[in-house]
C-alpha cells in the first residue's frame, strides 16, 4: 500500500461529503512550511547568540497586537495586495472600506495558500511570528516598523469612526 492510500486510509470520513473535500495535503504542506521557518528562525537565534526575552515588554506585545492586525488585514484583504494573492483566489467583490473579498482556488497546495492568504485570522499567525522573530534579530528596526503599522491600524479606525459619524449627521 503506497502513502498515498494510507493518507486516504487515514482522513476517509474527515469531510461528510465529496463536496466538503478539504486540501489536507495542502494544508500539511503549509504547516511543514510554517515549521520550517519557525525551526530556520530557531537555529539561527541559535547560532548568532540570539535570546529570546524572558517577558515581552507590555509595549511591545501592543504593537505587535496592532501591528499584526494592519498587517494580516493588508496582506489577506487590501485592494493593493491582490496581485500578490491573485495566483491562488478569484475576485468575488468589494467587501466595504478598501478591502476585497476573494475566495481559494485550485486544489492542493494551491488551495490551501488561497485559503490562508483569504483569511486574516490565519495569516496573523505568520505576520506575528515574523515580526517576534523581527524583535528577537533586529528590534529597533521591527518595532519601528510595528509603530508604522500601529499608526496606520489606528488610523483606519479613525477613518471609519469619521465615515460612520458623517453617515449619522447627515
Amino acid at each position: 500500500m503506497g502513502s498515498t492510500d494510507t493518507t486516504s486510509t487515514l482522513v476517509r470520513g474527515y469531510a461528510d461529503s465529496a463536496s466538503d473535500e478539504r486540501p489536507l495535503k495542502g494544508y500539511a504542506l503549509v504547516l511543514a512550511g510554517y515549521a520550517g521557518a519557525a525551526g530556520t528562525v530557531a537555529l539561527a537565534a541559535r547560532l548568532l547568540g540570539r535570546r529570546l526575552p524572558e517577558r515581552p515588554a507590555p509595549g511591545d506585545l501592543l504593537l505587535l497586537a496592532l501591528a499584526t492586525h494592519k498587517l494580516s488585514r493588508l496582506l489577506t484583504k487590501d485592494a493593493v495586495t491582490s496581485p500578490l494573492r491573485a495566483p491562488v483566489t478569484a475576485f468575488e467583490g468589494p467587501a466595504g472600506e478598501a478591502e476585497l473579498n476573494e475566495r481559494p482556488r485550485g486544489r492542493g497546495a494551491r488551495h490551501a495558500i488561497g485559503e490562508l492568504l483569504t483569511c486574516p485570522f490565519c495569516t496573523a499567525v505568520w505576520v506575528a511570528s515574523g515580526l517576534a522573530s523581527g524583535l528577537v534579530f533586529v528590534p529597533r528596526l521591527t518595532r519601528f516598523g510595528m509603530g508604522i503599522a500601529s499608526a496606520i491600524a489606528g488610523a483606519d479606525f479613525l477613518h471609519l469612526g469619521y465615515d460612520a459619524a458623517k453617515r449619522l449627521a447627515g
